[in-house]
């Protein structure tokens, strides 16, 4: 069976949209585009290059490969990570019939999670996400993710396309890995840890000041 691991950079408000540059992705008026560019360092290269060490095979919105298939295949030769992305199948979650033109690509259509479930199913490597933020909401909503690899900048972009956006569903979440880079930047990786455990700080015998402002609660909504 499959890992599945979604690889994001996501500002503190939680916005992922168009992290590379201004005209990658400005649907919605989306104008500050190349918001990571200025924060990047050696050590959030060490951490991308270890998202990419182990075997994987990547799973894309279609907005995101179109996003790659425009940039990798024209990098230089002996770029690393344009070696990697261009040689690796990359499943493609689209409801256009339009060709895949990049080497290695296969598209996924009709029930994309149900797809997405079987490819998990299978023996093989890890399938990684990047970008792709309305792929993920399908993803998150089928508790499809074992694991995510997130990239924190100290920046607030405000609306934007968000990571936990309408898919998102309560559950808790396990740190294993964490550090910070030079510029600010927190580099994260989560593993699923089951269901939310809640718990209380309140007193043991609620003040009558505590049961009217409950009272006030309900009858707001």
């Amino acid at each position: 069976m499959r890992k599945l691991v979604a690889a994001a950079f996501v500002s503190l408000d939680g916005v992922m949209q168009a992290p590379g540059a201004p005209q990658e992705d400005p649907t919605g008026g989306f104008t500050l585009g190349g918001w990571t560019v200025n924060y990047w360092d050696e050590p959030m290269s060490q951490f991308m290059g270890g998202i990419f060490t182990d075997p994987f095979e990547l799973l894309l919105g279609r907005r995101t490969y179109e996003i790659f298939a425009a940039h990798w295949p024209f990098v230089e030769k002996d770029d690393p990570i344009g070696q990697v992305f261009n040689a690796v199948t990359k499943y493609v979650a689209t409801s256009s019939t339009e060709p895949l033109d990049w080497e290695n690509s296969i598209a996924l259509r009709g029930d994309v999670a149900a797809e997405i479930a079987r490819l998990k199913q299978e023996d093989g490597p890890a399938l990684l996400t990047q970008g792709s933020s309305g792929l993920l909401q399908t993803l998150l909503a089928h508790d499809l993710i074992d694991e995510f690899r997130l990239q924190t900048f100290p920046l607030v972009l405000g609306p934007g396309k968000r990571l936990f956006g309408q898919g998102a569903k309560p559950e808790a979440l396990k740190l294993t890995a964490n550090s910070v880079s030079t510029t600010g930047v927190i580099m994260s990786v989560y593993e699923r840890a089951g269901a939310i455990k809640t718990g209380t700080f309140e007193l043991a015998q609620p003040s009558e000041a505590e049961i009217a402002r409950r009272e006030r609660m309900k009858r707001e909504g």
